[in-house]
């Protein structure tokens, strides 16, 4: 364990906190309780550093540092996927890349350029003027690095696939120090492993991806008291099983909090959402959407939207906050799941969960990406989400109550499990096929033969 306070007199200490132009901290500093909280605030991790690098060269120089003091490096950018790190990084630095902000968009060529420290919201902002969209996550708080090379779905999935498909480039440092830029043609299995890998290999610190072209976009959220949820989430999974590429949708069982970052007529309410983003012409979405409407909720935004009301239509949190999450892939949702979901996390179930969250799968996720990566489809036709806070009941109870959520749909559930979506220790090998899974091993001992890089998930097998 690190001790609460270094000594200041350590030459290597010094070294330490003379790196990135002073902006290391260590345990016993002035900003050190500050700096090493993450944006989901579950995690209570204490790093031997922590250190915010703007430039690749700064990362090098940490990188090196590291190894010469026996310490390790862990990757972190916003710390909304932090949970698996908990009680791994106290030999470790934690390498904070928001300082890395670099954000170019390349209109004629339809490409954007981003640091490691850039935001969805940012690259959401800068793109839309040029009439382009980005594979976004549903928040536009969430890092854009993180979540790309964990695979990414969005609000376009259906239609284009995995956000790290998109990937043309990326910058890194290896576990020597060396910066690689890795291409098609150069460093390829470096870029194939960032296609999905989920890092360990290495520091990224900038990305190059496709943009997509937006002719027009239509959605926006139905909401039912939730005691309606039986009947509107069956007739939903029965639309989604047949539902155009054009069109990705989320169902949610949310027990909304009072709190005013939500719709005044969402605040404090026990409510069945369904959020749904179409491409296209706008009239012919609005048919796509119609016999969802059709089941007459209380409340109905769907209307023309532009880019950047799509990113903040999920509502979520912007604000660190703590959370837990956990789900599962499953092959189907017929009346029987439907049915086992809503007893486990609906009216009557005692669930304490923030919400449960079915997403839409399928369409181009179905389908091997055309690009070679560790992660090029998505093993189910729907993710099931659980979210919690901690209302007072203690964690252990916010996993219990996610756990009979999955526990409920066992009879459904696929073999995989999509890792950016699993705050609890999973064996991580679930996350790509066996031959997938063994190259990027391979990729990854070649990268880091010492194991300098803190994985993302243990690769042990729970039982």
């Amino acid at each position: 364990m690190v001790p609460d306070s270094l000594p200041v007199a350590d030459p290597g200490h010094d070294v330490l906190r003379s790196l990135c132009g002073g902006a290391v901290h260590l345990p016993g500093d002035p900003a050190y309780e500050e700096v090493r909280w993450p944006w989901n605030l579950q995690v209570d991790a204490r790093p031997a550093a922590v250190a915010y690098p703007a430039f690749p060269s700064e990362v090098t120089d940490v990188v090196r540092h590291a190894a010469g003091l026996g310490l390790r490096v862990a990757p972190q950018g916003t710390g909304h996927g932090a949970p698996p790190l908990a009680g791994r990084l106290e030999d470790a630095i934690l390498l904070r890349t928001s300082a890395m902000t670099e954000l170019h968009i390349d209109a004629e060529r339809r490409t954007a350029r981003v640091g490691a420290g850039v935001r969805w919201g940012d690259v959401v902002d800068r793109a839309a003027p040029a009439g382009l969209a980005a594979r976004h996550t549903t928040s536009p708080g969430v890092g854009v690095v993180g979540s790309s090379i964990g695979g990414g779905l969005s609000w376009y999935a259906r239609h284009a696939g995995l956000q790290c498909s998109a990937l043309t480039a990326v910058e890194l440092v290896l576990a020597d120090g060396t910066f690689v830029r890795a291409t098609e043609t150069a460093d390829a299995d470096l870029l194939w492993a960032a296609r999905g890998g989920h890092g360990g290999f290495g520091v990224v610190t900038a990305l190059e991806f496709d943009l997509l072209p937006v002719s027009g976009v239509y959605g926006g959220m139905l909401a039912w008291d939730w005691t309606h949820a039986p009947r509107v989430l069956g007739a939903w999974a029965e639309w989604a099983a047949d539902a155009p590429e054009d069109v990705t949708s989320i169902a949610r069982l949310f027990q909304a909090p009072d709190e005013p970052w939500l719709p005044a007529e969402v605040r404090g309410r026990r409510l069945l959402l369904l959020d749904s983003v179409a491409v296209g012409d706008p009239e012919r979405s609005a048919r796509l959407l119609a016999p969802l409407r059709a089941l007459q909720p209380e409340l109905d935004t769907c209307a023309e939207l532009t880019p950047g009301s799509v990113a903040t239509l999920h509502l979520d949190p912007e604000a660190p906050t703590a959370v837990y999450a956990n789900s599962v892939l499953v092959d189907d949702l017929p009346d029987q799941a439907v049915e086992a979901l809503v007893h486990a996390a609906g009216p009557g179930s005692g669930s304490e969960l923030l919400f449960v969250e079915i997403r839409q799968l399928g369409g181009a996720l179905s389908r091997p990406s055309s690009r070679g990566g560790v992660l090029d489809s998505m093993n189910g036709s729907f993710l099931v989400l659980g979210v919690g806070t901690d209302t007072g009941a203690g964690w252990p109870a916010v996993r219990e109550d996610a756990a009979r959520v999955m526990d409920s749909l066992r009879p459904w559930t696929t073999d995989s499990t999509y890792l950016l979506m699993a705050d609890e220790a999973v064996d991580e090998r679930r996350g790509w096929p066996e031959s997938a899974w063994q190259r990027l091993m391979a990729i990854r001992a070649a990268a880091d033969p010492d194991g300098r890089f803190v994985p993302p998930h243990s690769s042990r097998r729970q039982a």
